[in-house]
């Protein structure tokens, strides 16, 4: 792939997703100004719901999963040049996203319904979690997490450095402040339908499924560093701790 052919990839690539997690965002919220979200969309049985709903999320969890293992990665990039790896990824992940927006299931039934003062504060905490999501990208690189760095280095003949262990921010209480951003976006709605029931409890089970083994390549990539840190700063959390006593 030339660079500039690289490049352009990266960036269709990245316009893609960013317009997956628009969507996304509305899709979750059940906004009306998009005609599909998690309780609208073609009817189905209740069975049959179940079991393409569930069909989608495993779908996303397994491709977001296993195309992020470095395992994955080394063979992949025998196939697929080095700096548009993350960007197949990226496409992959918001292809994975686009099949579950239309093949959706609405599955009917409310948990619960609040509104006045208690629902402001839901749909604040939903907007709250997508900003975490969003400035986490930031804190630890947005550009690179979505492939438009190691495109433009391809481009200008540049090497990126070797990673470094940092915590900014946000990761110096939490270690996974996206996914706790997600854990809020998918949980606070002042209507949770059986359907968003649904779906957040699957996503919320890839998420800690994914921690998992993201933690695994992290003790492999930083070692002693990451472990340290793992002591000390909590998973999704912070870990509020005593003073030692001198």
């Amino acid at each position: 792939m030339s660079k500039a052919a690289s490049l352009l990839f990266a960036l269709i690539a990245y316009a893609v997703f960013f317009a997956t997690f628009l969507y996304l965002i509305a899709f979750v919220g059940n906004l009306p100004w998009v005609p599909l979200t998690v309780d609208r969309g073609p009817s189905a049985a209740m069975g049959l719901a179940l079991l393409v709903d569930a069909a989608l999320i495993a779908l996303f969890g397994v491709q977001h999963s296993v195309m992020a293992r470095q395992g994955f990665k080394r063979a992949w990039k025998r196939v697929v040049p080095d700096a548009a790896e993350r960007s197949f990824y990226v496409l992959a992940a918001s292809a994975a996203l686009i099949l579950l927006f239309l093949f959706w299931r609405p599955i009917e039934g409310t948990l619960w319904t609040v509104g006045g003062a208690a629902a402001w504060v839901l749909w604040g905490l939903f907007a709250l979690g997508w900003g975490i999501v969003l400035l986490s990208t930031f804190l630890i690189n947005h550009f690179e997490l979505f492939g438009l760095q190691q495109a433009w280095f391809h481009a200008r003949g540049r090497e990126a450095a070797p990673p470094v262990f940092r915590q900014p921010f946000l990761y110096k209480q939490v270690r996974h402040p996206l996914y706790a951003g997600f854990f809020l976006a998918f949980w606070a709605t002042p209507q949770m339908s059986y359907g968003h029931l649904f779906l957040a409890l699957g996503m919320s089970a890839y998420m800690l499924i994914a921690i998992v083994h993201e933690e695994r390549d992290l003790v492999g990539l930083f070692g002693k560093d990451y472990e340290d840190y793992r002591e000390r700063v909590g998973m999704l959390m912070p870990r509020f701790r005593g003073r030692t006593p001198s």
